[in-house]
């Protein structure tokens, strides 16, 4: 390469990234300030405390996609589960920062990328009035592919380094910071094509994944709660069920206030409501992860991700005769959920 298509095509790198200045300083925020907010205007990292960010990451657990076991492994170890949340911090935090400074852009766009592919696989479907965390997801991973291509540009302290500093001529230099990607633009038009594909395609397969967006009748899993029942028993001591909430806004729970158990004529066994529920006892709820099932003021409550085994004792569900029950439980909206259970 002569020197003046050198000079050229540096000037070209140097204007494409200037172009891209609004967005490096906006995803740089976005990663950035959820530092900010866990650590320095409240703490999100202590788990006694209302807004742990344990249990925000607990709600990704119901519907995520290809990285569940993950999810599940991280909120069933609480201890596990702290350490990856305060690492999750300092990386966003990290990434966040050297973004919007411009220093070392590539590499940090290679950190955007791979949180927002995280956020979009995680929690790509939730979002009560809209596509909330699927946009986030898809659009911080374009960003973060147009920021890999383009460098720092202009107004970048990459761009300081390139003009002051003997680091800048560096053979790894241009691959983690900016300048001329030292790609032959045949290559290149590839890797432009092919990565713009593979975000395109991401982009159709998660919208049809999670919402329906692309085809058929669209969905919010967002909208209204739902509660698995599972592992429904009874003996001669008590009802036995595990309730795991799979749907609905992670910013409330499910707000339990009925518990009822009928027999096959559609006479009540056992009828527990808002009040009672209310006093549910904590020594009979067995909770699996970090987001607990627990008593509130009104009633119980089942938060998104949660899941736990209640025991309830009643002398009314001793010495029953054998057949088929059903178990129905009520939400404050009216919307039960049934499970029929042989003894």
């Amino acid at each position: 390469m002569t020197q003046n298509n050198n000079k050229g095509m540096l000037q070209a790198y140097s204007l494409a990234g200037s172009f891209a200045l609004a967005l490096r300083l906006v995803v740089g925020w976005t990663y950035f300030s959820a530092f900010w907010r866990r650590l320095i205007l409240e703490n999100k990292l202590n788990p006694e405390e209302a807004g742990y960010i344990g249990e925000k990451f607990n709600h990704f657990l119901p519907n995520a996609l290809g990285i569940k076991p993950m999810i599940e492994y991280l909120v069933s170890n609480p201890e596990s589960l702290w350490w990856a949340m305060a690492a999750f911090t300092i990386i966003e935090g990290i990434v966040g920062l050297l973004i919007m400074l411009g220093i070392f852009t590539r590499l940090m766009s290679v950190g955007v990328l791979a949180l927002a592919t995280g956020i979009l696989l995680g929690s790509g479907w939730l979002g009560t009035t809209c596509l909330d965390e699927w946009q986030i997801g898809i659009l911080g991973m374009a960003t973060g592919f147009t920021l890999l291509l383009t460098g720092g540009g202009k107004y970048s302290l990459d761009n300081y380094l390139l003009k002051k500093h003997k680091i800048s001529n560096t053979k790894w230099f241009p691959w983690v910071a900016s300048g001329i990607l030292p790609i032959r633009e045949k290559l290149l038009n590839k890797v432009i094509i092919g990565g713009s594909a593979i975000i395109l395609f991401m982009t159709l397969f998660t919208n049809q994944y999670f919402h329906n967006g692309v085809w058929g009748p669209l969905h919010n899993k967002s909208v209204k709660p739902i509660v698995e029942i599972s592992d429904a028993s009874l003996n001669n001591e008590g009802l036995t069920f595990t309730v795991f909430r799979t749907e609905g806004a992670d910013v409330y729970g499910s707000f339990l206030i009925g518990i009822t158990l009928k027999d096959v004529n559609g006479n009540i066994i056992l009828n527990q409501e808002g009040k009672e529920l209310s006093q549910f006892p904590t020594t009979d709820i067995e909770n699996r992860y970090v987001a607990k099932v627990k008593p509130g003021k009104h009633s119980l409550i089942i938060p998104l991700g949660s899941k736990a085994e209640l025991t309830i004792k009643d002398e009314n569900i001793q010495n029953l005769s054998k057949g088929e029950y059903n178990l129905i439980l009520t939400d404050i909206s009216g919307i039960t959920w049934t499970k029929t259970i042989i003894f």
